[in-house]
């Protein structure tokens, strides 16, 4: 009986901290070091992800424990459940770095990394078993868990080595109960051009992973619906205060054949859960993410680069404030305190430096929540660490990045502006580029997802509008949204969004403001002149793109002088002239592009090819004429003979 309790207690500390209601589920995937594979064996690394109650571990997840990566949270071993490899796999800690936490949720996340070498042209899988999930399930309650991951190191068709792909969900997901809600799972894949589907995790052994995937949390969602191609969940929850599991498998297929043949060639699984709340009264208007960037962007950093990002939340019920959030970031990432600049706009910062381990998409998402536990949708981001993000290339006023600025006709239909990379098309619809005018009125937008008005070739975006919408004498801006340009690699990282008013600006030349007026009366002792006065322009510049005139945009105020002459007798009457409108300055500037200078150079130089060929032809021909000439000199047989008979006849004569 000593004994017994001696071993108690050694063994309550470990008991306690995975107790039963610890597991929030969580995600593996792997990718190998070079997809180029190279010799017998493949370097892998594999990647965890988990999340688990905050309270169930010690010391809790903190900043403190974030920042000093110690100590580790949760328990247990990944272990190899199917394949031939297993009696070679060495097994891999689920103990990780926490990274994200939330206190009035009580959950924590944390990821690992680790390098494997495994041999080539092996399909194996690993899982990570154990028991139990939380009471609060509605189906599942207290039961065990299953996750699983098949990896393969099996050469695909192109001779490359295959990258899983990956899917990010927060660990937690608020939606009110007895409504309809529809949730996307962002997935993505490293290799660009493979085909990707999610389906529900199954607890067979016939899929590929050849073992049970969802232990007891297997249609976890009651009469949920799931559309695998885009990963889309549609689904009621009916119960306030529980939660429900969601337990997916995301696999890649390398062609549209193996998508029917349901031969995908590597599975990852992520499982999270969905927590239901009645309708708590009032304004119930969820609050939401609206920048800085979009959800599902894809931003390119590069290895150290120091890396912010706004998360920019707004709310709308008068007397509602953001109080908490649940995150799940890459390692080393931190989050700011939450922050209030303005009436229901809150801000929470991320820093980052990414490292190169890193190397490859690093997902980030984001749940805010407000003070009556309404949460905003899911917000996902990733960075495409080892890659670098377009520049979209402010205008310059001479021989600039964009076409046209300064002053422009009114029959202006085609703009573009160049990159600082080659660029395409951004990876969704819903991507604006805006014309304003001046005082921030749209005049036209155009979805750069898909609209034909706008095209990219190379490092340049062109606009081409059917009907040019400008009036003359007015000012204009452009705008993009993040994402417009998309560079070519993976996600397509994107730019950043252009919201500054004076980044691209041009203004539409006004011909009725061209010339001074004159007036006079009779007699000709009279004349009112109407002079144009010196102005300044916000654009400060001295050339324009277009050679047109540089103009203000201040308008200016007309200073009228009346001269006159007195005759030596009774002063001649004086008629009224009309004041002009508003003037502005003129500058004309003639600016020469390459394509001007060629213009300008072709007539010249077809003159003078005129004018050459004309004194060579006669050249040519005497030339010509010399050298077949001597050929038939020196070559016909009729005159070689002539000569032999030649010299035979100056013989016989010397002879002689």
């Amino acid at each position: 009986m000593t004994i017994v309790k001696f071993l108690f207690i050694c063994l309550f500390p470990y008991i306690s901290i995975i107790d039963s209601s610890h597991f929030r589920g969580g995600t593996i995937t792997y990718r190998p070091f070079n997809n180029t594979p190279s010799g017998s064996t493949v370097p892998v690394i594999v990647r965890e992800r988990w999340s688990w109650r905050r309270s169930s571990s010690s010391p809790v997840c903190s900043p403190a424990t974030i920042a000093a990566k110690s100590p580790t949270i949760g328990g247990g071993t990944l272990t190899c459940v199917s394949g031939s490899y297993c009696p070679s796999w060495p097994g891999m800690t689920i103990s990780t770095y926490c990274t994200d936490f939330s206190a009035p949720l009580d959950v924590a996340s944390g990821e690992y990394y680790q390098t494997y070498n495994i041999p080539l042209n092996v399909s194996f899988s690993l899982g990570f078993t154990g028991g139990a999930w939380f009471s609060y399930l509605v189906i599942g309650h207290d039961g065990s868990w299953s996750v699983v991951a098949r990896i393969s190191t099996i050469v695909r068709p192109d001779g490359y080595l295959n990258t899983s792909p990956i899917a990010v969900s927060l660990p937690i997901l608020y939606k009110e109960i007895n409504i309809q809600h529809v949730h996307v799972v962002q997935m993505s894949d490293f290799d660009g051009t493979d085909t990707l589907k999610c389906r529900w995790s199954i607890k067979a052994t016939t899929a590929i992973t050849q073992y049970d995937e969802c232990a007891d949390v297997c249609s976890g969602i009651t009469g949920a619906n799931l559309i695998g191609e885009n990963c889309t969940i549609v689904f009621t929850l009916y119960t306030a205060g529980w939660y429900v599991a969601a337990a997916l498998q995301i696999e890649d297929f390398y062609n549209a054949a193996a998508v029917t043949a349901n031969t995908p060639m590597s599975s990852v699984p992520l499982q999270f859960l969905f927590y239901g709340y009645a309708n708590p009264g009032g304004c119930t208007t969820p609050p939401a993410i609206i920048g800085n960037r979009p959800n599902r962007a894809c931003i390119g950093v590069l290895v150290g680069d120091n890396v912010t990002e706004v998360v920019v939340i707004q709310v709308y019920c008068t007397g509602k404030t953001i109080t908490e959030y649940v995150s799940s970031v890459p390692a080393g990432m931190t989050k700011s305190a939450i922050l209030n600049p303005s009436t229901g706009i809150y801000n929470v910062i991320l820093s980052w430096i990414p490292v190169s381990d890193q190397y490859g998409p690093q997902a980030v998402c984001f749940g805010a929540v407000d003070n009556t536990n309404i949460q905003t949708n899911q917000w996902c981001i990733t960075f495409l660490v080892g890659f670098k993000s377009p520049d979209v290339i402010r205008p310059k006023l001479v021989q600039g990045s964009a076409s046209p600025i300064g002053t422009v006709f009114q029959n202006q239909t085609t703009f573009s502006i160049q990159t600082s990379i080659s660029v395409n098309r951004p990876t969704r619809n819903g991507t604006y580029i805006y014309f304003y005018y001046a005082n921030g009125t749209l005049v036209q937008k155009y979805d750069c997802g898909w609209e034909p008005e706008v095209t990219y070739t190379g490092y340049t975006i062109v606009i081409r509008f059917p009907v040019a919408p400008w009036e003359a004498g007015a000012f204009y801006y452009v705008n993009m949204d993040s994402g417009v340009a998309s560079g070519t690699e993976f996600c397509g990282p994107e730019s950043a969004p252009i919201t500054d008013p004076t980044f691209w600006i041009f203004n539409i030349w006004n011909p009725a403001l061209s010339s001074t007026t004159t007036t006079t009366t009779t007699p000709f002792t009279t004349v009112t002149v109407t002079t144009k006065p010196t102005s300044t322009t916000s654009i400060n510049t001295l050339l324009t793109t277009t050679g047109i005139v540089i103009t203000t945009t201040i308008p200016p105020t007309t200073t009228s002088t009346t001269l006159t002459t007195t005759p030596s007798t009774t002063p001649a009457p004086t008629t009224p002239t009309p004041t002009s409108p508003a003037l502005t300055t003129e500058s004309t500037v003639a600016i020469l592009y390459p394509k001007d200078i060629e213009n300008i150079c072709l007539q010249p130089i077809a003159i003078m090819n005129a004018v050459f060929l004309a004194a060579m032809m006669p050249v040519q021909a005497l030339a010509t004429f010399a050298i077949f000439t001597k050929l038939s000199n020196t070559f016909n047989p009729a005159k070689l003979k002539a000569r032999i008979r030649h010299k035979q006849r100056v013989k016989k004569i010397m002879k002689r």
